[in-house]
Order: structure tokens, then C-alpha cells, then sequence
């Protein structure tokens, strides 16, 4: 996906039918993601962030082997969110709009996507494999009574792993994102896995995106329907590597 860059939407002042047309040429979802108001100004936590160094964990791991998602099929789409304005702290985090995830998960993901072609669905990711760093930022943004929503940098996320990975469905005929019970990285119990609200086709959606995952040994986080873990993520040590080293 190409990034977007939103100050110049704003200074510009497009009218609203041309911005609609520009958001969906680009890739962008259906709906502004969900914000909050960072505790603190994400540019000084990214500073911060950057001059520490992860966790130490004294077992050894497999050595990591990330693999970049729209190489395996290119009609896996990207809406990388983190690399644009459209996210929860209203600023980018990430510098390229890419997804990666271990070898293993990767090619399991890359089942589930060409198995739910049958029903007239794609994979739309929004994330994958993140920099330790970025976990720190969200973390250290987020206020506490949104905690339960970001990951402990203190333990690292399995997103750091590269054997976790956020995602949704698009509509094969039209191309568009489908929607579910909540937008992505929404803070709210409509995000929960379980959440009884929405409508019936879009509990049906989230329904068949659960079932497409774990046939394939992703287990769905409780609370965000969209996020999912591989199973043999233990295996894998907390990365900080940056998008741009991780070659093209």
C-alpha cells in the first residue's frame, strides 16, 4: 500500500467527494480508525523507545526467518495502518507500509487466504511482525484504562516474534474491506472475540475468519477479533529490527 500523507489532505482541503475517492485508491479501510490521546507526544516517546533494548530471555531460540507477506501472493493486501495517520495515535510509527511474519506463520496465512477465496473472501492485513520499539511507544502512549489492548514491553509482544499478525477480510468482487463487529484497534468490548453485538453479517464475517485461522494453528486474541498468534510462537525471540534493515 502506498503511504498517504495526510497533512497535505489537510492543508490542501480536498473536498469531501475527491478525499473519498483519494482514501480508496490508496487502500485505505472503510472507517477512520479508532484514537486516543497519547499520554505524551509519540515523537518523544519514539526517541525514548529507540535508546533502549528489549527484554533479555536466556533460552535459545530458532533463528528468525521473516518473510514478507505480498511476496507469497500478491493479492494478500496491505492496510498498514501504523505507516499512515489512520491509527490510534494519529501519527505514523512505522516508516514503510510492509508485513512480515516467521516462515511458518507466514505460509499457514498464506493457506488460510487462498482457502477462503472458495467464499468470495481475501486477507487484508494490518499488521504483522513490529519492532520491540514500537510495542514501547504504544505502551508508554496508552493510557492505563486502555492498557489491556497493547502489549507489556517488559514481556514483548508476539507481534515482536513475528509469529503474530492483525488482519481482516475484503470482498473478493468489490475489493473493499468487509466490515466486523468493531474497526480495527478499536478500545472497546466490541472488539472482544466473543462480543455478541453487530449485526449477524458481521459476526458471520468474524466467524469465518476465526475458523479460516485456526484450521490453520492461529489462535485468536480474546480481546481484538482481528488479532491472531501461531502457535509455535515461544520459538522465536523478541526482534527490534527495524522495517527499512530488513531488506526488499
Amino acid at each position: 500500500m502506498r503511504r498517504m500523507n495526510m497533512r497535505f489532505l489537510k492543508t490542501h482541503q480536498l473536498p469531501l467527494c475527491c478525499l473519498l475517492l483519494v482514501l480508496l485508491q490508496l487502500g485505505f479501510a472503510q472507517e477512520v480508525s479508532f484514537h486516543i490521546t497519547p499520554l505524551r507526544p509519540v515523537e518523544e516517546l519514539r526517541a525514548e523507545a529507540l535508546k533502549e533494548q528489549p527484554p533479555h530471555e536466556q533460552i535459545t531460540f530458532l533463528k528468525p526467518d521473516l518473510v514478507e507477506l505480498v511476496k507469497l501472493d500478491p493479492t494478500i493486501k496491505l492496510d498498514i495502518r501504523y505507516a499512515t495517520t489512520n491509527n490510534f495515535l494519529g501519527t505514523p510509527v512505522y516508516t514503510q507500509a510492509r508485513a512480515f511474519l516467521q516462515k511458518p506463520a507466514a505460509e499457514a496465512l498464506l493457506r488460510a487466504h487462498r482457502e477462503l477465496k472458495a467464499q468470495g473472501y481475501g486477507l487484508i492485513i494490518h499488521d504483522g511482525y513490529r519492532p520491540w520499539y514500537v510495542t514501547k511507544i504504544f505502551w508508554d502512549a496508552t493510557p492505563d484504562d486502555k492498557k489491556i489492548f497493547v502489549a507489556d514491553p517488559a514481556e514483548g509482544s508476539k507481534h515482536n516474534r513475528g509469529c503474530a499478525v492483525d488482519l481482516s477480510l475484503y470482498d473478493l468482487k468489490t475489493g473493499k474491506e468487509v466490515t466486523m463487529p468493531s474497526g480495527y484497534d478499536e478500545m472497546t468490548d466490541r472488539a472482544f472475540s466473543d462480543y455478541a453485538g453487530g449485526t449477524a453479517d458481521e459476526s458471520a464475517r468474524r466467524a469465518i475468519l476465526r475458523q479460516a485461522l485456526e484450521k490453520q494453528d492461529f489462535k485468536v486474541n480474546p480481546k481484538e477479533w482481528w488479532h491472531f498468534d501461531y502457535k509455535a510462537w515461544q520459538q522465536y525471540p523478541i526482534l527490534n529490527v527495524k522495517f527499512e534493515d530488513l531488506g526488499q
